[in-house]
């Protein structure tokens, strides 16, 4: 299970990993209040895929990233294109 250092490998990784095939992809957000750490998984069972921070910039590109997913996983059209993250 890969751990990702940075946001932008990570965020290219899931990207790739959802687009591969849509319908198999899970996404898993956890927050652990103690050591105030947020974790986001995204797996397909194959590969699974994980970043963690305790930092809020990145707290902010996670939930960017997670409501773009969202909104792919639900659009009733396949789209093709890719996500513009920043």
């Amino acid at each position: 299970m890969p751990q990702f250092q940075t946001w932008e490998e990570f965020s290219r990784a899931a990207e790739k990993l959802y687009l591969a095939d849509p319908m198999k992809v899970r996404v898993v957000l956890k927050y652990r209040h103690v050591d105030g750490n947020l974790c986001i998984k995204v797996t397909d069972d194959l590969v699974c895929l994980v970043y963690r921070t305790d930092q809020a910039q990145d707290v902010k590109k996670i939930e960017k990233f997670h409501s773009q997913l969202m909104r792919l996983m639900v659009a009733k059209e396949s789209r093709t294109v890719s996500m513009e993250t920043e």
